[in-house]
């Protein structure tokens, strides 16, 4: 499972980062684009995946704002054929977790922790997708915040326009 997440991951990186032009005609498997969040299909069995880069990034260490080279930062709401209409949330913040780390998610009044597992982070149940996916769909903006491995502290903030169109045209796609 998370080896075909991670290759799709990788193909959505690509078409969004804008990788050179026959990078990005190779891999470019988008089907929609709706405001800040745009849907990808790829595999079989069939994965469909909502995916957004921040609309900001802030890093700082010890409080002091830092310049950090990072990976690609994308949240990502995935559905596969055949497992329901929760999708799984997750997001990559371009650089390997703090170990034993959390990673905070906040949505207006919600607070959400998704675990780590080396440059990825996920909700701990389908009950907690659940209940992230719904206050992304009511939210303006989520607040995600990570440390590094290097003890950096990272605050991407996502726009969440677009979000709702977007998981509901991939779960339409991955039923």
């Amino acid at each position: 499972m998370a080896t075909i997440f991670r290759t799709g991951a990788m193909i959505a990186a690509f078409a969004l980062a804008g990788a050179g032009s026959a990078m990005a005609q190779e891999s470019d498997n988008r089907v929609a684009v709706e405001t800040a969040w745009s849907v990808f299909v790829d595999g079989d069995p069939q994965e469909c995946w909502a995916v957004s880069a921040p609309a900001e990034t802030v890093n700082t260490r010890g409080g002091q704002p830092v310049t950090v080279r990072r990976g690609d930062i994308l949240l990502f709401a995935t559905y596969r054929q055949g497992q329901g209409e929760t999708a799984e949330i997750s997001f990559t913040g371009g650089y390997p977790f703090r170990d034993g780390s959390t990673v905070q998610v906040v949505i207006g009044d919600n607070e959400f922790q998704l675990f780590t597992d080396g440059n990825w982070a996920w909700a701990a149940s389908p009950e907690d997708d659940a209940r992230l996916q719904a206050a992304m769909r009511r939210g303006r903006e989520a607040v995600v915040t990570a440390v590094s491995g290097r003890g950096t502290t990272t605050r991407d903030t996502f726009n969440l326009f677009g979000f709702t169109a977007a998981t509901e045209e991939a779960q339409r796609r991955c039923n």
